[in-house]
Formats: structure tokens, sequence, C-alpha cells
């Protein structure tokens, strides 16, 4: 008689990051729950967890599995274990992750593992630079003339560009230079936006070539630059928080907007040689006014510093030198411009 076969079951008890406080459930939290196709390891941590950035801690996971978290599939379960007396994940693999046989083991793709957070949100700030370094889009090549002098272009339209040459690539980028992004505090140029116009793709080489362009997000014109395509990275850190301090601010909003909410992609002022990195998460705070205290009685009128308030977060998923793209997750309020992005 055949013995029923079971799920392998994987316990990270690995060396766990320290905590500075004990790890806070959600009130209503369940004692296991299965993975679906569409889920993010954001949402699934919210699901157990007040605070999700902790999610590292209660797996008890090292720096290179947050780093290389590619072990989370749909169809898998999410066990919520408690018999220590301090919460604990396990998980437990669905059978059809896994193929049983005395010798061979077939694991899904990575592709198939699930996202830290919504790729459909971040997706065209994965493949396009969008933050350059002044001048560099000087080097590129770009549009000087269009199909029966049209001014402006579009999807469908074709466009002659200054020199592509055979053994070139043929799916390009478009875009256009944007703002200096200035940091607040020192004044400092810290890049340059690129502005994302869209894409083409090259059906004859030489000097000038020639484009058809395949998407358009706003108007192309000429003088508008080319930059080689590239196929964008898929984003799979956990989320978790700085080890050292991060205090920074929001510079710019995509779109160019004053204000934007959950869901919306912001600059940060500070970037990897500030120790950011992808998968961290920080919080949204909004500066406290100042009042004159004393001035509706005969006191001298004293100017107080309303508290800082924390309003939301943000998870930073692409890192440049000195800027970082983050994404706001959660919001109490609107987010502002130059408003603090610090250590949770």
């Amino acid at each position: 008689m055949k013995k029923p076969i079971l799920a392998l079951i994987l316990l990270f008890g690995l060396s766990s990051l320290s905590t500075a406080t004990e790890i806070a459930l959600q009130d209503r939290h369940p004692d296991r729950y299965v993975v679906v196709k569409g889920d993010t390891l954001w949402g699934i941590a919210g699901k157990f967890l007040q605070e999700p950035w902790r999610w590292p801690e209660i797996w008890k996971m090292n720096k290179q599995q947050i780093k290389n978290p590619h072990w989370i599939y749909p169809g898998d379960m999410i066990v919520l274990d408690m018999s220590s007396g301090s919460p604990e994940l396990r998980l437990v693999k669905s059978l059809e992750t896994i193929k049983l046989s005395p010798r061979v083991r077939i694991e899904p793709a990575e592709t198939n593992a699930i996202p830290s957070i919504p790729l459909a949100a971040i997706g065209p700030f994965l493949s396009k630079p969008l933050v350059i370094a002044e001048g560099e889009l000087k080097k590129a090549p770009y549009i000087i003339g269009t199909e029966e002098n049209r001014v402006i272009l579009g999807a469908g339209n074709s466009a002659y560009v200054q020199s592509v040459m055979e053994g070139g690539a043929l799916n390009w980028q478009i875009y256009r230079p944007g703002k200096a992004l200035v940091d607040p505090d020192s004044n400092e140029t810290l890049g340059y936006e690129a502005v994302y116009l869209g894409d083409a793709r090259i059906t004859r080489f030489g000097t000038p070539a020639t484009i058809d362009i395949t998407k358009s997000i706003q108007e192309i014109n000429n003088g508008d630059r080319l930059v080689e395509m590239k196929e964008g990275a898929t984003i799979s850190y956990v989320p978790h928080s700085p080890e050292k301090t991060i205090f920074g601010r929001i510079v710019s909003a995509y779109g160019g907007v004053a204000e934007v909410g959950k869901g919306s992609i912001v600059t940060l002022n500070k970037g990897g040689q500030d120790g950011l990195e992808i998968g961290h998460v920080l919080a949204l705070y909004r500066h406290g006014r100042n009042i004159a205290r004393g001035e509706h009685d005969d006191t001298s009128p004293e100017i107080v510093k309303l508290p800082d308030e924390r309003y939301g977060l943000v998870f930073v998923f692409r890192v440049f030198e000195k800027l970082s793209y983050a994404l706001v997750m959660q919001s109490e309020r609107p987010v502002q411009m130059l408003d603090d992005v610090r250590t949770p």
C-alpha cells in the first residue's frame, strides 16, 4: 500500500535579524493562507503583520534570502506557528510546485514566483533610464525629420533618425530631456529627468535611419532622442527596513504634480551612496507647522513647532547613485513634495 505523499514543509530557521520591538500581528490575522496568482509579498505580509516591512523577522531570514526570495509561488500555503511563544511563519509547498521522485525534483520557474509589489504599477520605471547625468542624452541619436513634414508624431508614424548603422539595436525608446532634480537641503543637482515619450523600431539602418513609432504616450517631435530598449528587471526583494538611519525628502512625483496618493511613484533625494537598496521601506512624514503661542493674551507671542506627523509608507524599487524611485504603499493623506522619508 502506497503511503500518502506529504507536501514538503520548509522551515526557515536561519540567523534572524535583530528586533528592537516585539512583532505586532494584525488583529484578525489568518492562521494559514494559500498564495494565489496576483499576490505580492507586501500584500501577504500585510495579512499577518501590522508592520509589513518586518516580514524578514517573522521568517528568520538572513540577508541573502532578503535579496533573493524566489521561493513563494501560487498554490503554496503560509502557516503561522506560535508554538515557540513568538510568531514564526512556515511555508508548505504546493504539490504542483514539486515533482516527488526519488531522483528528480522540478522547481517552478522563478518568473512565476510572486513579486514584492505590483509590477504593473512600476513596470515602465524598471526598463527606462528616467534619471540621467547632465548632457547624457546629447550622445544619443535623435529625430531629424518626419514623414510628410509632420510637426507632431505618434504611434503609427514614421520618422528619420540622425544615424543608426547596421548591427545596431532594432528596438528603441524615445526621450526628451526633463527638469533638473535638486536636493532641497544642499541645493546640489542630483540628476536630470528623462521624459519617456514612446517606443520605436528601426525599419532601415543608415545615415539617416528610418523608424516606425510603435507606442507614444506624449507628442513626439524633431530633436527627441533615442535610447536602446532594455528588458526590465523583476523586483523580488523582500520588504525590509534599512539597517541604518535614513532621512530623506521627496523631490519629484511622476507626472510633475504637487500631490499624489497611494500607488503613485515618487523620487527621493537619497540613493545607493546613502545606503538605500531595493526593498527598503521608509515612513512618510509631514513637517509640523510653526504657530505663535500667546498671541491672544498679554504675553509676547512664542513660536512653537508642531510635531512632525507620520502618515504612510513607501517601498524603494529602483536605486541610482544619488536618487531612488519609490512606490507609495500606504498613505492617510496626500503625499506632497518635500515631505520626509525616514527609517520606520
